[in-house]
């Protein structure tokens, strides 16, 4: 073959013939199953019946398996923000990981990570992230309340103990979504080794959490930060993560607080530093509705009573409801008020601001928002003397204006409303006095741009901007004080006709990007302010905040260092644009000109005639139409009106219209036909001519109507009208008996014919209704009237004020521990009996003891207690146990709050410190709420018998007086020996004996005992642990009662045992029995050989029959004496012959075995040789029989 390897041959795929014609069929048809099912049915025939209901049941059994119970969707239109919390041992990249996400939705950066930060992650997504540092006790909070868990495992370590004691804790208090994330993988050099590494923590993940749960791998960090689409697939999987409801968090209100502000009375602080203090705390209410002046609890702190409740405008809000496939960069909100993010805040009844040394600076130009906090911050003098020294100059170098020039300034600089027909949106164009020439050059901001903006067209406004700033700073240097700088106006509603309305600027901008806009919808009001919100407009200012983004930010920073508007636009609005006034006088009449403000913002609406009819008809010209129509309708344009805030400003502190009484009846009847229900004409209805006017016009506008009652008059349309209304009249009727037809047909099909529905779609399909309905109760009310009746709801941002909360909460608060205000049912404030059913944990290495404090996490709470544990017999006794068993429950019985039934707990013995061993001591269960278990313990009580009548008997020591033998009278007894008795009846003396009767005779040797159970008493301790009360630094140092065994070892107390529990040996007198004594009748019945055998004493014997002693000669004492000796001399000498014997053989066994050694190992060779032989002919036959038989055979 010359090494050549023989090709196979291709397959040629046909193209015609049956085999092809059912190819192309197949690929055009898809799939011919039904075909063949048709054609050869029995082929497709069931052929066991067995397997296929094997088969049927295990697709329903995992199908069922799928199925959770269904829950309520309570969860409301504006959830509150997904409470993340990021866990891990420490130095595993925690903070890095958080700081990577917030700048992956906000593109922003945080320097340090204190408290809950909140972003907006999507339309309708907010998240809350929050680090949860290395302390159980902040393990054990968080885990309650969080609904995704972001654990961070350290790759190059493997897993540490804090990731499986946050396991077990979740595991107690309501599972929430984990997700596992992998760091510092960077670390493994080897990708084998890497691989395999992932493999195993992958595994033992899933062995924790369940089959399958999601692990993400951070590969590596570049310059300080994990890799950007790393970061980005993990964002999108939280953005799209779906959550099961918990128990717990479904059935408690709860806030995490993100704000804390103390506003006890600064003269009681000085008097008294240590006094107790009263405090708001700020967050996101989740849970279920939460009820004004409750009872909540702070975990660390301890229960509280709410002294007020009430909500705030969400300081980061979703984005609008308008279709956007992403958000645009001012609705990435980020609201971290611990992280020093944010730096006004508007509250119910104060502004704070906060500009602590870390403030995060997100832009790197100084801007107004910083210069205006700073002057108030660092004033030392009254405004009224700053207004009248201060002077306003446009550019460095140029000539300063006087407060007496502003009434020149104002004319220098208005707006126009243009609408722009490609962007769908009103645009604002600026028109300068004076400077007409120059308009195109300044309206860069009307192009066409889409909703992001254009870069090139961007550029060009700026360039633009720069050149009309150039030429109008030339002129300031060459003017005066009479130059007139232009001022920033903005826009509000549109007036009647063409009036110029010039629009407030905010006094304090909730964030930079609020100055900047020029859209800023905010009411005047200081408790309708949306805290540290940037996207906080009106919907048309949402259409062009996009638009206006980038072109005119440098413009507005220009202008608002320019100047202010006019002191009355100031003080219509209460708010102020830079720190100058406009005027000397501008604290003269605030209240008159505010209630002239109000009362012309109201008659700026536009009249219903004007919108009806198309007509603009003045209210000077017509008295009577303003009567009719202006005094009634206020018509609201909603891209024009400012959103309706929940702390709205009270308009009855201004003058009501009162022109109209419409109480009286006379009123009412004189306006009724005015609206669309009433008679306009006689014999004209208006349902009639409606329906009318909806045939001919497909539906007719308001107008059109209008104008045919004014023209008909003829009796023939009116007969032509009439049967019309007839033929449409007839034509409802049999539209409703249809419908009434189908509904029916619909009932009946939902009775009958079931159809696939199973039980548990009609379940859903019953929650889903009830979810719809309670949507739907509440819908239509504002936010103030549904508090009243249902409570504050999931998701509004509310303020808790709470009086006389310990002064330590304030002064030793400390932002990276979380701060959660749990509210607590209504009988959960309560302190009583709880039985539970309690495990040791298989990780935790020493027994728990009844008696020794245990701290427990039961509902919010965490605090200390002794409990008792018992175990429960067959006879329904629950028995004291001294020690929990080994791998089985048992019961234990507490002194603590009242939690719902069915609630989990887990135990620990101490908070203090870092173990280095697992901490979770125990958990369980909490199984009833009251003292209906009776714990006894056994107690023996011992006697001893001092008089012994055959089965009678007198026993002592056992009880002290007569009273107490009479309270156990018919008790059962019984001896060591297992002899049972009952006690009889009490004896006079001596003191506790009594008389007790017995199965047989007793000894006195015998001890008697009475087994009795004596009831024990729960201790009742409930000790709360104040984590949170500690110093800063000491939150983890917290330690309550100690055990027992503890405080010996502290005190060196060494444990002196009972001496009746030591060792020592028994010692037990001889016993002396009586002898034998057979009565001498019946030795004469016995046989012979069991009569005992009496025989007489022997006497003395006489001399004469002694034996005679031998008196040996001197001779024969020689010859024995020789004898003896040659007998030793034998004997030794055989015994040395012997030993040397022994010796012999000795060698001789040693030598045989070397000798075996030898022949065993000769035969092994030869064995061996012999096989090599042999397996050397058997391969050279086999190969022979391979070739074949050669020729010469």
């Amino acid at each position: 073959m010359d090494g050549k390897v023989k090709k196979q041959k291709q397959h040629q795929q046909k193209h015609s013939g049956p085999k092809a014609e059912k190819k192309k069929l197949k690929k055009q048809n898809g799939s011919t199953e039904e075909d063949e099912r048709k054609r050869n049915p029995k082929a497709f025939a069931v052929q066991s019946a067995v397997r296929m209901a094997k088969t049927f049941h295990r697709a329903q059994d995992i199908k069922t398996k799928k199925h959770h119970v269904p829950v309520v969707d309570r969860t409301p239109l504006e959830p509150p923000p997904i409470v993340i919390v990021v866990v891990g041992p420490p130095k595993v990249g925690k903070s890095t990981l958080i700081r990577c996400l917030i700048k992956n939705f906000t593109r922003q950066k945080l320097t340090d990570i204190c408290g809950p930060v909140t972003i907006v992650s999507g339309k309708k997504r907010r998240l809350t992230f929050m680090e949860c540092n290395n302390d159980i006790n902040s393990m054990i909070d968080l885990a309650k309340v969080a609904d995704l868990v972001l654990m961070l495992i350290d790759a190059s370590f493997g897993f540490e103990m804090e990731t499986f004691e946050f396991l077990n804790i979740c595991q107690v208090h309501g599972f929430p979504r984990i997700m596992g994330v992998l760091t510092h993988l960077d670390a493994f050099k080897n990708n084998k080794t890497l691989r395999k590494t992932k493999k195993n923590l992958k595994h033992r993940f899933w062995t924790e959490v369940y089959q399958g749960a999601k692990l993400f791998y951070l590969s590596g960090m570049v310059y300080g930060e994990y890799q950007n689409q790393e970061v980005k697939n993990l964002g999108r999987f939280i953005s799209v993560m779906k959550f099961r409801p918990l128990v717990w968090q479904t059935s408690h209100p709860y806030i995490l607080a993100d704000r804390i502000e103390d506003l006890t009375d600064p003269e009681r602080l000085r008097t008294d530093p240590k006094c107790d203090r009263t405090v708001s705390l700020y967050g996101y209410l989740r849970g279920t509705h939460l009820k004004n002046k409750g009872q909540v609890h702070i975990p660390g702190v301890g229960d509280f009573q709410m002294s007020d409740a009430n909500f705030l405008p969400d300081p980061c809000p979703l984005p609008g409801t308008q279709k956007k496939r992403a958000l645009n960069e001012k609705e990435r909100l980020l609201y971290a008020p611990m992280a020093g993010v944010g730096g006004v805040v508007y509250d119910k009844d104060a502004v704070y601001i906060d500009l602590p040394a870390n403030h995060v600076k997100q832009l790197q130009e100084v801007r107004p928002t910083t210069e205006l906090v700073q002057s108030l911050i660092e004033t030392h003098v009254t405004l009224d003397a700053k207004m009248a020294a201060s002077k306003v100059s446009l550019f460095s170098g140029s000539a300063g204006l006087d407060p007496t020039d502003i009434s020149e300034v104002q004319e220098g600089l208005r707006e126009i409303h243009v609408w722009d027909a490609h962007t769908q949106t009103q645009r604002r164009k600026v028109v300068f006095t004076g400077l007409e020439e120059e308009e195109d050059d300044v309206s860069g901001s009307s192009s066409d741009e889409d909703d992001d903006g254009s870069d090139q067209e961007n550029q060009e406004e700026e360039d633009d901007l720069s050149t009309f700033l150039k030429e109008v700073r030339d002129k300031s240097e060459k003017a005066t004080k009479g130059s007139t700088p232009p001022v920033k106006k903005r826009k509000l509603e549109e007036m009647k006709g063409e009036e110029e309305v010039i629009a407030e600027a905010p006094a304090f901008a909730d964030s930079e990007d609020e100055l900047e806009r020029g859209e800023a919808d905010s009411e005047g009001e200081g408790e309708a302010e949306r805290a540290g919100d940037s996207g906080h407009c009106s919907k048309e200012s949402e259409e062009d905040s996009d638009d206006e983004e980038d072109g005119d930010e440098d413009d507005e920073s220009m202008e608002e260092e320019i100047g202010a508007d006019d002191s009355d636009e100031e003080e219509e609005q209460g708010k102020y644009h830079t720190t100058h006034s406009g005027t000397f006088k501008w604290k003269e009449g605030l209240q008159q000109k505010a209630s002239a403000a109000f009362l012309r913002h109201q008659e700026a609406a536009p009249n219903l005639r004007k919108l009806v009819y198309g007509s603009v008809v003045e209210a000077e010209d017509s008295e009577e139409e303003e009567e009719e129509l202006g005094g009634l309708f206020r018509v609201n344009r909603p891209q024009k009106s400012k959103k309706v805030q929940a702390d709205a400003l009270d308009c009855s502190h201004f003058n009501p219209d009162i022109s109209h009484n419409w109480e009286l009846e006379e009123m009412l009847n004189s306006i009724r036909d005015c609206f669309v229900t009433g008679q306009w004409e006689e014999g004209q209805d208006a349902a009639t001519l409606l329906k009318e006017d909806g045939k001919s016009s497909g539906g007719g506008a308001f107008c059109s109507l209008y104008s045919e009652l004014k023209s008909e008059s003829d009796e023939d349309e009116t007969d032509d009208e009439d049967q019309q209304v007839k033929m449409d009249d007839e034509e409802v009727q049999k539209n409703k008996r249809l419908e009434k037809k189908r509904r029916l047909k619909e009932r009946f099909d939902t009775e009958y014919d079931d159809g696939d529905a199973t039980y548990f779609d009609d379940l859903k399909e019953e929650m889903q209704k009830q979810a719809e309905l309670n949507r739907a109760e509440f819908e239509d009310m504002d936010d103030e009237s549904r508090v009243q009746y249902e409570g504050f709801r999931p998701g509004m941002y509310v303020r808790l004020e709470i009086s006389s909360l310990p002064c330590e909460f304030v002064t030793n608060f400390d932002p990276h521990y979380p701060v959660i205000i749990g509210g607590l049912g209504t009988s959960e404030g309560n302190v009583g009996y709880l039985q539970m059913r309690l495990k040791k944990h298989r990780w935790y290495e020493r027994i728990l003891k009844t008696r020794d404090p245990l701290i427990l996490s039961l509902g919010w709470r965490r605090f200390q207690t002794i409990p008792l544990y018992h175990i429960e017999d067959h006879n329904g006794r629950h028995r004291l146990l001294k020690y929990t068993p080994q791998h089985m429950h048992c019961g234990a019985s507490i002194w603590g709050p009242i939690t719902p039934q069915g609630t989990g707990f887990l135990a620990v013995q101490s908070v203090s410190g870092v173990k280095a061993n697992f901490r979770i001591a125990a958990t369980g269960v909490v199984l009833d709420l009251d003292k209906s278990v009776t714990i006894v313990k056994k107690l023996k009580l011992i006697g001893y018998p001092y008089k012994i009548f055959q089965n009678t008997c007198f026993i002592k020591g056992m009880f002290n007086t007569v009273l107490e033998v009479a309270k156990f009278e018919g008790a059962s007894i019984r001896t060591v020996s297992g002899v049972r008795g009952q006690i009889k009846k009490a004896l006079s003396t001596p003191p506790g004996a009594f008389r007790a009767t017995f199965e047989d005779r007793l000894l006195m040797s015998d001890i008697v005992f009475l087994r009795s159970w004596y009831p024990v008493s729960i201790p009742q301790l409930y000790n709360p642990v104040t984590s949170l009360l500690l110093p800063v630094g000491q939150k983890d140092s917290w330690s309550g009662m100690r055990t027992v065994g503890q405080l010996k070892h502290d005190l060196g107390v060494r444990n002196k045992p009972s001496i009746d529990s030591l060792y020592k040996p028994i010692t037990r007198a001889p016993r002396h029995f009586n002898p034998l004594h057979i009565p001498k009748e019946l030795q004469k019945a016995l046989p012979f050989k069991s009569k005992p055998k009496l025989l007489q004493p022997k006497g003395k014997v006489p001399r004469d029959l002694k034996r005679a002693s031998v008196i040996r000669e001197p001779h024969e004492r020689k010859v024995a004496e020789l004898l003896r000796a040659l007998s030793t001399v034998h004997h030794y000498k055989k015994k040395v012959a012997q030993r040397a014997h022994h010796a012999k053989h000795k060698e001789f066994l040693q030598q045989k075995e070397k000798d075996e050694e030898a022949k065993m190992k000769r035969m092994k060779d030869a064995r061996k040789k012999l096989y090599r032989i042999m397996g050397q002919k058997d391969q050279k036959k086999q190969r022979s029989s391979l070739k074949g038989t050669p020729q010469d055979d």
